[in-house]
Order: structure tokens, then sequence, then C-alpha cells
């Protein structure tokens, strides 16, 4: 596909997210108006600012990233318009707009020597990772302060010297973009000796210990904070970044097994010291023997799920505002219930496309580091985003994390655009 046909469907998904705003206003009898106009400019500026960018000094880089993700962001922020068109989607706007400066950024940063310029500084990705994650741990009395929700303290809010406003963000969000540098990184110097067994313990061999050392430091200092915080749905998505990564730098099926025996023992012993836990679980098993508590935004999902049949109620005709935190945890809920099972197999597809757009860079590149960049980036992506759909359709129990691209968040928004620049200047570094 070339770069036109991109522009073309850049310029397409602006037109849906126009056309989703307008829908969204319909019933409230306003129809066509200013939201609707200035939807369409932000869309246009944030990829057309991608799109030049990419043309300008990555022009062989994979042109099916970008659409994809502004289709997804298009869903997204036509749902999270029709939950609460202000605040949230007003800050959603201008969180894509940033966000496609940051990604045209990345690409014009990254111009010459390409991402293997990040390979030098993978101690101080890996520092920057745990300081972003410790942020939410200041104290409330200072201007920046961690914040906390629904039982998680991953949150940071910055209070605003302008009346009682202020600006919240997860540092999460960009902690797993360094993390994922830092690890690719590591892997690609000591992928060989990590699979070679050279130490025996009784019958067993296995590999050098020293080498899993700063993994393990990693591991340790991650997990360990965001337990702290009871932020146990990014613990889990950064523990399968993890086992992910190295099971593909060595091959080795044992750190599969290894790493869900782990993530077997860590769920049971959050579910043995965190209450909250054991409310989600309690309402993913029984969602309707506590409807009013603990159960209701699962059953409420379900409902919404189950009324909104082949082509959905239609795009604020239904009634996904009965959701909690609807258009943050459960968008996926909201799309189903509104454009039906077309849509949500239409948001399902689209994943799977990106993803296999990333693991296709992964697998074409050339150098190792690149190779396992491409591929931990994907994996974040295509990890947060079956978490959050299985707690959605309640095949597992909710998480907390954002869908990438369509919940309201607008670090997870920012943070998914700039791995969306990374895996486009790979994919130029290896055609070029």
């Amino acid at each position: 596909m070339s770069r036109n046909a991109e522009a073309a469907l850049l310029l397409l998904a602006a037109v849906i997210a126009a056309m989703g705003t307008a829908l969204a206003n319909f019933p409230r009898g306003v129809g066509v108006d200013a939201q609707v106009a200035l939807t369409f400019i932000v869309f246009v500026a944030a990829f057309g600012a991608v799109h030049l960018s990419l043309r300008r000094w990555a022009p062989t880089a994979n042109p099916y990233l970008f659409p994809i993700g502004a289709l997804l962001v298009a869903v997204g922020l036509t749902e999270v318009y029709r939950l609460d068109a202000d605040p949230l989607a007003a800050l959603q706007r201008w969180w894509l707009l940033a966000g496609g400066l940051a990604a045209a950024l990345v690409v014009f940063l990254l111009r010459d020597e390409g991402v293997t310029v990040l390979r030098r500084y993978r101690y101080l990705f890996l520092a920057a990772s745990v300081a972003l994650l410790l942020l939410p741990l200041l104290p409330e009395t200072w201007p920046l302060h961690g914040a906390e929700v629904n039982g998680s303290r991953l949150w940071v809010r910055l209070e605003l010297p302008l009346g009682d406003r202020s600006l919240s963000f997860q540092p999460g969000e960009i902690a797993k973009v360094l993390l994922t540098v830092f690890l690719a990184s590591y892997l690609a110097d000591r992928h060989t000796a990590m699979s070679a067994a050279t130490r025996r313990i009784g019958r067993l061999q296995i590999p050098e210990p020293r080498h899993f050392g700063p993994i393990v430091i990693a591991a340790v200092a991650s997990f360990g904070v965001l337990v702290y915080q009871r932020d146990l749905g990014a613990s889990l998505l950064l523990f399968a970044l993890f086992v992910g990564l190295v099971y593909m730098a060595t091959g080795k099926a044992a750190y599969l097994v290894a790493g869900g025996g782990l993530a077997a023992a860590g769920g049971i012993i959050a579910f043995q010291v965190f209450d909250h836990v054991q409310r989600r679980v309690s309402s993913w098993l029984h969602p309707f023997d506590d409807f009013t508590g603990a159960g209701f935004q699962i059953a409420q999902s379900l409902f919404a799920l189950g009324s909104g049949s082949l082509t959905g109620s239609g795009v604020a005709l239904g009634r996904p505002d009965l959701i909690p935190a609807a258009s943050t945890d459960f968008v996926f809920a909201a799309v189903a219930e509104e454009m039906g099972l077309a849509g949500s197999i239409a948001v399902i597809a689209a994943f799977a496309l990106l993803i296999a757009a990333g693991m296709g860079i992964a697998l074409r590149s050339r150098d190792l580091f690149r190779k396992f960049l491409a591929a931990g980036l994907t994996l974040v992506v295509g990890v947060q985003a079956i978490l959050i759909i299985a707690g959605v359709i309640r095949l597992l129990p909710v998480t907390g994390i954002t869908l990438p691209f369509m919940s309201y968040g607008g670090s997870s928004l920012l943070a998914n655009m700039v791995i969306l620049a990374l895996l486009a200047r790979i994919s130029h570094g290896d055609r070029a």
C-alpha cells in the first residue's frame, strides 16, 4: 500500500470520527455543530502530522499501522463522546493531538540512526521507568502528587493554578514503553547465553544465573512498586511482557511454563491479600449474587452485550451509561451494545490486524534489537487488548487497565501513538 492510500485511509478515519460525533448529537437534538468540525480537524491535524513525518523521514515504513490505529481511535472517541462529551471527550481530543505530535517527534528524532540509538541508553530507560512507576507514591500535600482511584494508586495529579482544575495521567503507560526498550536491548546482547544450559542442579540443567540479574532486578522493582500501588492489571501486563520476550529470545518453552506457574501463584497470593482482588474475582464468578454491589458493573456489561444483537441499537440509542466507568474500563461493552456484534468483531479484527502487522515487522527485521523491540511493543498492545476485552466479556476478571486507542485516557493514548511510531520506524529501517 502506498503512502497516498495511507493518507486516504487516515482521512476516512477522520470522517468516521466526525460522523460518530454527529450521530451522538442527533438524539440530543443538536446535529452537526462545532464539536463535529473540531473532531474532524483534530483527527486531520494529529494523524496528518504523523503521516507527513513518515513521508519525509520514513517513507518506506509500514503503511498499515496508523490507519488501523486511527480507526480504533475513531470508534473509541465516538463512544467516549456519546458517554461524556464534556469533559472526557474534549480532553481526549487534545490528548490525541498531543499523541500525534509526539509520534511525529519520535519519527523526526530517529530519522538518522533509527531505533538503534535507543540501545545505548537501556539502563537509563530502566531507571526512568522505575522512577515513573514511583511517581504515584508522591505525598498528596505536593502540587504534583499521587491519587488513588478504585483501590489502586496508579495516577499522578498535577494541581493547576487555575481555580480547582487539575491534570491527571498514568506514568505507568510511558514506563511500559521504556521497559520494553530495556528488555529488547538486554536480550539482544544476552539471548544466546540465556538459552544455553551451563549449570547443573541435580539432573536439571539451567542457564548461568548471572545473565538473569538485570532482568530479575527490573522485574522485582517494577512488580514490587505496582503491587504496592495495588495496580495488579499493569503488573500482569508487565509480567506477560517479561515472560513473552524472554521466550521469544531463547525459544525455551520452560520459561512459559515457569511464567504460567508464577502468574498462578501470584494470583492466589493477591486473592488472599487484597480485598479488591477478592471482590473482582467474586464479581467475575458470581456477578448476580451481589448485583447492586461488586457485581453491578460486570452485570450491566453483560446486559449491554446481550442487547446489542447483530447491528446494535445505534450510536447514542443504547444505555451504556448505566455501566460504571464505561468510558474507561468498559468502552468495549458500549461498542457491543450500540454497534452490535458486527462492530465488536470489527474492533477485534482491527486489533488482530494491528498485532499481525507488528509481529510481521518483528519477523522481517534483520537486527535482533529491532526484532525484539517490535515484538515487545506489539506484545504490550496485544496483551493489554486481550486482558480488557476478556474482562468485559467475562472470560477473565476485570483488570482495570484501558483498552488501547479506544478507552478514555490521555497517557494511554499518547503512549500507544508512540508505540506505533516506533514500529513504523523499525519497519522503515528494515526496508531501507
